[in-house]
């Protein structure tokens, strides 16, 4: 059925929500195979230990890349009216968001991303911190936390449009941005070797930027085809978390959109990737000094990806894949903040003796 016909079918909204979903459903199962989360991989870069985790975010970043470049040059994907690129930003909201972004990743032990797919898993850590991460995204945006927000953003802005545009800024083009990509795909490889990285992890990663470009794809041609305006947009889950909230607490019949889709696709996609790979577990809290840190590091993510526009996968790898400038400076902002809260909070040791500290959510940890 082409995509004209299933608009007129379904309706615009319902179709654009069916889109999040399935596209949730695919993120979630390729990320609960690949491990795939931001502060693992930055865990591993400050400390130099090891590559993998690296490896896996590398081949969703070059992925998302060279994928949303591609249908760009192809004609079939225009992002110039995306709200990375369009609407007005914040240079200091993206700084200082992007750095609290990162020092809640490390207090939280996972990224947003992370938390959602663990929740699924049956991690009640990762179930606490998100529902914090999504109170904290929605205080940040219409509640007690938006005038701190605003003013923050105000410090430093930029105009929308090409100012906004790195690839434009730089007069480097699409093709420059695929090239781009290619390079950082290289690297992925190089560190997937030396780390002799399996199957589902290389696989699962490259599936998660692909889901990132797909989105945008996608979201972009409903929006072509619909009388309706559907935003053209990417995968993020500080906005979406915040909407879920709301619609759950919100009276029946609220308006549903393609982030409405997106959250319970992830969960569903990381609860059946789980259950194939018979890793569904429940685990809680060892004692109140582990709450407490879980807690903080999601009220900093909350706030933090809020601030920049994005989370670690929303301006991380669906903002920097368009060359949004604010985008690279919330990424920027987040390996900074976590690698300065990796050598101020979790300290580096021996494994053996922070072990519980470097591991991502969740993750088993084996006891000297």
């Amino acid at each position: 059925m082409e995509l004209t016909s299933l608009i007129e079918t379904l309706g615009e909204k319902t179709a654009v929500t069916l889109a999040g979903l399935t596209i949730g459903i695919f993120f979630g199962i390729f990320a609960q195979r690949s491990r795939f989360c931001l502060r693992s991989a930055v865990v591993e870069f400050w400390n130099r230990d090891g590559c993998s985790k690296l490896a896996v975010w590398l081949f969703a970043f070059s992925a998302a890349v060279i994928a949303t470049q591609f249908f760009i040059t192809q004609g079939w994907l225009d992002v110039s009216q995306a709200r990375q690129l369009a609407a007005k930003g914040s240079l200091s909201g993206a700084l200082v968001g992007g750095l609290l972004f990162g020092v809640g990743m490390i207090l939280a032990r996972g990224c947003s991303s992370r938390m959602l797919v663990l929740a699924a898993n049956g991690n009640l850590r990762a179930l606490l911190a998100g529902l914090i991460f999504a109170v904290a995204a929605q205080a940040s945006l219409n509640g007690l936390l938006s005038p701190l927000r605003t003013s923050i953003s105000g410090w430093l802005t930029i105009d929308g449009g090409t100012a906004r545009d790195l690839l434009a800024f730089l007069h480097l083009g699409n093709i420059g941005g695929l090239i781009f990509g290619l390079v950082w795909l290289a690297a992925a490889i190089h560190f997937a070797r030396r780390a002799h990285l399996a199957r589902r992890e290389w696989a699962g990663g490259s599936g998660v930027g692909l889901m990132v470009a797909l989105a945008w794809l996608v979201t972009y041609q409903v929006g072509t085809q619909s009388f309706e305006i559907i935003p053209v947009q990417s995968l993020s889950f500080t906005g979406p978390s915040a909407d879920m909230l709301m619609l759950v607490l919100s009276p029946p019949g609220q308006p549903w959109d393609f982030n409405i889709g997106l959250v319970p696709g992830v969960v569903l996609g990381s609860f059946l990737a789980a259950l194939w790979g018979k890793e569904l577990k429940l685990e809680g809290f060892k004692d109140g000094h582990s709450m407490r840190r879980y807690m903080a590091g999601a009220v900093c993510m909350g706030f933090g990806g809020m601030l920049a526009g994005g989370c670690a996968v929303g301006a991380g790898v669906s903002g920097a894949a368009i060359f949004a400038l604010t985008a690279w400076i919330s990424l920027i902002g987040m390996w900074l903040g976590a690698g300065l809260a990796t050598r101020l909070v979790d300290r580096v040791q021996p494994l053996s003796r922070t072990a519980e500290a470097a591991a991502p959510v969740g993750e088993q940890i084996p006891q000297p």
